[in-house]
Formats: structure tokens, C-alpha cells, sequence
């Protein structure tokens, strides 16, 4: 990596709450090493083209709803999560950028971003400005093709969780996040056995389409049935295929018990009240 200015530099618009991070960058990436962290092809072999790394602290926002779209964000290092919001102010989280993920796309239609991100841990986020972009384009049609193939991917990731959030149970839900975590982990050359997760409970509730309590019960439940090991926000699987196929959590014995005597009680209620009116 080069520590000096390069040719192509960002030029875009970044938050005000951004600038002191922007003070602390002082790392470029050429477009190999873009190509590299995004796992498309590096069909450029130019020193021309250099991206500038930035550094956020954990809390900060990348860019705001509304804000003017100039810049494309490729992680780096670090955690995020994208949001918007609904006419009463509440939070929508729409996913967790990690490593090798390109944000920033919704702005590309409308000319503003219409979500926001923030940074969930400290990061290093790399910055494409659009024209930039746009001059790859133009100069090499086959960079175009596959970062279009990187849009895709994302949009691809959300309509994969869309689809979750209308088809499957609270369990599964918890769990296919866990298998989706495992597997980008091990994308990252990290461990997909055991990591933190950088995002609380009620973040990944929101994400689901779930409650703080019932991502919290589901963790424990899988915790109690060895499929998991849970310390926190450390976890630990134990068993990836089980949740991988995950429908519904098992009743167990004392469960099946306590279902089967509520039912016994309600014919009970049932029998008295036919009774009651012969």
C-alpha cells in the first residue's frame, strides 16, 4: 500500500461527523487490491487508480439518509449495519457490512442515499468515488460487468433474507443468521466455529423481523440443546448442519409434558361446559 497522495484521491461529500476520521487516514489501496477484497477479477494491471482507506470509530455514521450520492464503501476491516427509518423514527436494520462488502448502492438510482450506515466496531472502510467508477467503466467494460456482478451479490443477500423473514420460523431465522455469519467468517480467513457477534440482541431481533426476547430464548434454547455454545457475545457451534436444516426446535420432555397437560385441561373445560348445558 502506498502512504503517499496518488493521482485518483476522494474528492466526495462525507458527514461532518466523519471528519475527524478522515484526519486519520493515511492508507491507499491500488485497484488490485479492490479487486482482491471484493473477489472479482483484477483485469487492470494500472498503478493509476488509488482509493483512499478511512478510518471510523464505532458509533459513527458513513453517510445519512438524504445525503448526495458521490461514493461507493467497500469495508476494509470492521463491522457496520445499514438502516432506514419509518414515518414514526423507528430503526429498520437492513444488514451488517463486514469485510468485502460494498455499501452505499442505494444511492446510485436516486442520486441521494436513501439508508444509513454506521459503524458497529471500529473500521476501515475504502472509498470509490462514483466517478471514478464511472471512468473504469467506460475504459474497461469488463471491471463495469463485475462490479455490477458485486451489486448483485448484495442485492442477492437481501432478497435471500426477505424471503427468511416471510417463510421460516423464529428459530430458523436465528439460526440461518448464525450458518450466514459462520460462512462469511470462514470467507474472511477466520475461525466459522467460534466469533463475537458484533451486534446486540435487539440489532439482530430487528434484522429478523424479531424481538429482543426471542432471539435471546432461541440462543439458550440452542445453547440447552448443545447445538451452540453461548458466553455472551461469544458464540460457539457445535453443530452447523443442525442449523443449517433448522424448521422448529424440538419439544422437550418437560415441554411435551406441559403442552399435553394444557391440552387435557382445556377438554376438561370443553367436556364441563357441553355438560353444563344438556
Amino acid at each position: 500500500m502506498s502512504e503517499t497522495r496518488p493521482a485518483f484521491s476522494y474528492t466526495g461529500t462525507v458527514p461532518a461527523v466523519s471528519a475527524n476520521a478522515l484526519g486519520q487516514a493515511k492508507v491507499w489501496s491500488d485497484l488490485n487490491e479492490v479487486c482482491d477484497l471484493l473477489h472479482i477479477p483484477a483485469a487492470v494491471t494500472s498503478d493509476e487508480y488509488h482509493f483512499q482507506h478511512v478510518q471510523f470509530k464505532a458509533g459513527q455514521r458513513i453517510h445519512t439518509i438524504g445525503q448526495p450520492f458521490d461514493t461507493l464503501y467497500i469495508v476494509y476491516s470492521g463491522f457496520l449495519k445499514t438502516v432506514m427509518f419509518d414515518e414514526l423514527g423507528n430503526e429498520q436494520v437492513l444488514g451488517f457490512p463486514m469485510k468485502g462488502d460494498m455499501f452505499g448502492i442505494d444511492g446510485i438510482h436516486a442520486g441521494i442515499y436513501t439508508t444509513e450506515t454506521m459503524t458497529l466496531t471500529n473500521c476501515d472502510v475504502i472509498l470509490v468515488p462514483f466517478k471514478t467508477f464511472s471512468m473504469l467503466s467506460r475504459t474497461y467494460p469488463e471491471m463495469e460487468a463485475s462490479i455490477f456482478g458485486v451489486v448483485s451479490r448484495e442485492l442477492l443477500r437481501e432478497h435471500a433474507m426477505i424471503s427468511h423473514l416471510g417463510s421460516l420460523s423464529a428459530e430458523a431465522r436465528v439460526a440461518r443468521f448464525l450458518v450466514r455469519l459462520s460462512d462469511r467468517f470462514t470467507e474472511m480467513g477466520y475461525s466459522g466455529k467460534q466469533f463475537n457477534l458484533r451486534m446486540t440482541r435487539h440489532e439482530i431481533g430487528n434484522y429478523l423481523g424479531l424481538t429482543l426476547e426471542t432471539v435471546s430464548r432461541t440462543l439458550s434454547a440452542f445453547n440447552a440443546i448443545g447445538l451452540i455454545s453461548v458466553d455472551q457475545r461469544t458464540i460457539v457451534i457445535h453443530d452447523l448442519g443442525a442449523l443449517k436444516t433448522m424448521r422448529r426446535l424440538p419439544l422437550s420432555s418437560h415441554a411435551r409434558a406441559k403442552a399435553e397437560a394444557a391440552k387435557a385441561a382445556q377438554r376438561a373445560v370443553s367436556a364441563t361446559e357441553a355438560a353444563a348445558t344438556v
